[in-house]
């Protein structure tokens, strides 16, 4: 059996190195993609390997010089993970139009991006899989983080409509929605310039939801977690079309949706308003 072959974007840290190292540990190949880079090595048993490759996702170019590079040293792309990510807090008043574009451009276009340049891989082998980790925060919106939010959102919705497209090519699609998560996410998290200001009429209040969300993420589930669900859906013969980490947030999503949207925004605001 050949081994497989798998790109995985934000793989520097948290999910995302925590699922490339579970993925050689299982006999696959990773190309672990960061604007950092890093050293690579073999997995202790078997033959899996981790090859770190510098990469940002918001820049074409270099998503293409790293997809030929696979190519080259493997002739298959088996699969990829968009998987890179950032945060950045502030009310909607207090977010810049640059400050948005910031936002999205790794969110939803970069992984776009990462995403497109694998298609015409995939449609010529005949087979292929799309991972792409989405969040909670696409069904449940966070006040204060709401270009995050809406960034998910998006890609999670752009995942099931690329599902549609993709299907008669034997291509399979798959969002991860993880709840609260423990990594340096939080640490990395961006704050609007506006709402740094002492006098933005929401600081006090963004201070309050944004420490809630904090705290969620640093007593939430280890990255492992989240990333041994993305490692199974890499190896399962079939994808889902969406998996949500965690039996709780299961259930929140589930119940979220059948809500009146007025019951939801209640709800939401009395956990972080």
């Amino acid at each position: 059996m050949e081994t497989k072959v798998v790109l995985i974007t934000g793989a520097s840290a948290g999910i995302g190195l925590s699922a490339a190292e579970q993925l050689i540990n299982k006999g696959v190949k990773v190309y672990a993609a960061s604007r950092r880079g890093g050293k690579s090595y073999k997995a202790e048993l078997g033959e899996g390997e981790l090859i770190h490759v510098k990469m940002d996702v918001t820049k074409e170019e270099e998503i293409a010089v790293v997809v030929a590079q696979i190519l080259k040293e493997n002739k298959r792309l088996d699969a990829v993970i968009s998987n890179a990510g950032n945060g950045v807090a502030g009310s909607i008043e207090d977010t810049s139009s640059e400050e948005m574009l910031y936002q999205f451009e790794t969110n939803f276009f970069g992984a776009v991006k990462v995403i497109q340049a694998c298609i015409p891989v995939f449609r010529a082998q005949g087979y292929g899989k799309i991972i792409a980790t989405s969040s909670v925060a696409a069904i449940v919106p966070i006040p204060f983080q709401a270009f995050y939010s809406a960034g998910k959102a998006a890609l999670m919705v752009f995942m099931q409509a690329l599902a549609l497209e993709l299907k008669p090519f034997g291509i399979q699609c798959c969002s991860i929605l993880p709840g609260d998560t423990k990594t340096e996410f939080t640490a990395a998290r961006k704050y609007t310039v506006a709402s740094r200001s002492a006098d933005s009429a929401y600081a006090d209040k963004m201070k309050k939801s944004v420490g809630k969300m904090e705290k969620d993420e640093q007593n939430g589930v280890e990255a492992k977690v989240v990333a041994k669900k993305i490692v199974t859906q890499v190896l399962k013969k079939k994808m889902k079309v969406s998996v949500v980490p965690g039996i709780d947030y299961k259930l929140i999503c589930f119940l979220f949706n059948r809500f009146p949207v007025s019951l939801r925004l209640w709800v939401v605001g009395l956990i972080y308003g």
